[in-house]
């Protein structure tokens, strides 16, 4: 049996492993949830998971400066392998952005406080909105509450190869973010394409003043049309990266 001293230095590892997400990862990293909130959350769990983890083969309960890092790469790997989901759909509306000519409105984004394409803003919440609707929040939950056992507590050390598989899974935010935006890039570069070749037949035509409005309500249009797939891509996408995030912990 584990004497108070020990469950107490066993609770701050587990703390500190699940403060991770509350920093970067979508949903639980929101501002819009209040500190004291998070922080009573996590307590809450620390107090539930500690007996238990405790528990697990080759745990070690013990505070120093190889367990304490090791807990901060843990929570931190899961928080910012999950937090590219966001980076990808913001990829993604500031390509939009440019197809709806609104490249030059920007706003206050209150996760990063940076400012944002204002298709970001519109497409981050429906993220969170798929998220949640799908329960990938409790998904989450889950694998890191399995993570204790993949990675006794006090175990965990980061390496080179965890980097390179990190920098490798950022990599992967360009191609998602042009998959996601590719419904509305082919539809007006048809529409481009039209256009000129209009401009070419009859070169009386305004063609320079009716690209711009043609170009924004094809891609309203087809936008509105293409999310209907969105929330399959983002679960796909967000079971992907928990993947790699517990590949990483396992290697």
């Amino acid at each position: 049996m584990m004497d108070v001293q020990g469950q107490v230095e066993a609770g701050a590892l587990v703390m500190l492993r699940l403060s991770g997400l509350f920093v970067f990862a979508p949903v639980f990293s929101s501002p819009a949830i209040a500190p004291r909130i998070k922080a009573g959350f996590v307590l809450a769990m620390t107090l539930l998971m500690t007996p238990v983890v405790v528990m697990a083969r080759g745990a070690v309960a013990e505070i120093s400066v190889r367990s304490v890092l090791g807990e901060l790469a843990v929570g931190l790997l899961f928080g910012l392998a999950l937090s590219l989901l966001t980076e990808t759909v913001l990829f993604a509306s500031a390509l939009l952005g440019m197809e709806f000519s609104f490249s030059l409105v920007n706003l206050m984004d209150p996760n990063s406080h940076v400012e944002t394409p204002v298709l970001g803003q519109l497409l981050g919440w429906v993220t969170t909105l798929v998220l949640l609707a799908a329960g990938l929040h409790r998904t989450l939950l889950a694998a890191m509450m399995k993570s204790f056992v993949a990675v006794p507590v006090g175990t965990f050390a980061m390496s080179g190869p965890t980097g390179a598989k990190l920098a490798h899974m950022a990599s992967g935010i360009f191609l998602a973010g042009v998959q996601l935006a590719s419904p509305v890039l082919v539809a007006v570069l048809v529409v481009e394409v039209t256009v000129a070749l209009m401009g070419r037949i009859a070169p009386q035509l305004p063609t320079t003043v009716m690209s711009v409005p043609l170009k924004t309500m094809v891609s309203y249009g087809v936008l509105m049309g293409s999310l209907a797939v969105w929330p399959a891509f983002l679960e796909r996408r967000f079971d992907a990266l928990l993947t790699d995030a517990a590949g990483m912990l396992h290697a």
